[in-house]
């Protein structure tokens, strides 16, 4: 095993954990209910800008990962939970183990970790309820 050193590994990382995620029980029907096949590569691609950016520094992510969850909680009738995102991290950490391992690994943890965190309070701030 090696650490994640360039984009090709990034994509490899993304590819593994998403088409885990696209079968999970929890998180499999709220991912495929949203994203289309046809629109999984792109969205892939932007996934995979997203985490090159936050681990290598580098400018290639453009888009608001907030608002996008806080439109999918609402199209789910403000249904996600603390549950879901626990879910999703420990997927994100059984594959990072699984192909790699290093600072950039657990980097790739750590702000996993502090993002699951930072999009439920920001859901859960833009509830009806909490407005």
């Amino acid at each position: 095993m090696s650490d994640i050193i360039n984009r090709e590994d990034v994509r490899v990382l993304v590819h593994t954990f998403y088409d885990r995620i696209r079968q999970n029980e929890l998180l499999g029907p709220i991912f495929n209910g949203h994203i289309t096949d046809e629109q999984w590569p792109t969205h892939l691609s932007k996934l995979t800008d997203f985490w090159e950016s936050n681990l290598f520094g580098v400018r290639t992510f453009r888009g608001s990962p907030s608002k996008a969850h806080v439109n999918v909680d609402k199209n789910l009738k403000h249904t996600i939970s603390q549950n879901h995102f626990a879910q999703w991290l420990q997927l994100w950490f059984e594959t990072i183990d699984e192909l790699y391992e290093g600072e950039l690994a657990t980097k790739a943890k750590d702000m996993a970790r502090r993002m699951s965190t930072g999009q439920y309070i920001h859901i859960w701030q833009n509830r009806p309820e909490n407005q």
